[in-house]
């Protein structure tokens, strides 16, 4: 597979793992937000504003292969 494709494929599957996640994380929060105190919705947003990047590392390093 030439960079072109796998940099096309890897927007596709960035672009799908972003929808479910945000999805996912949306969903979690309705449950957890309104049970928990100040810190704790802070410590959730910080952890679901940061979360999705770490399972993308893979997916970067695929893409950036010449």
């Amino acid at each position: 597979m030439n960079a072109r494709a796998r940099k096309a494929v890897g927007c596709a599957a960035l672009l799908a793992y972003l929808a479910v996640y945000s999805v996912l994380a949306a969903t979690l929060g309705a449950y957890l937000l309104p049970r928990l105190p100040f810190w704790g919705s802070l410590a959730f947003y910080v952890v679901a504003g940061v979360a999705w990047v770490a399972p993308l590392k893979p997916l970067f390093d695929w893409m950036k292969r010449p």
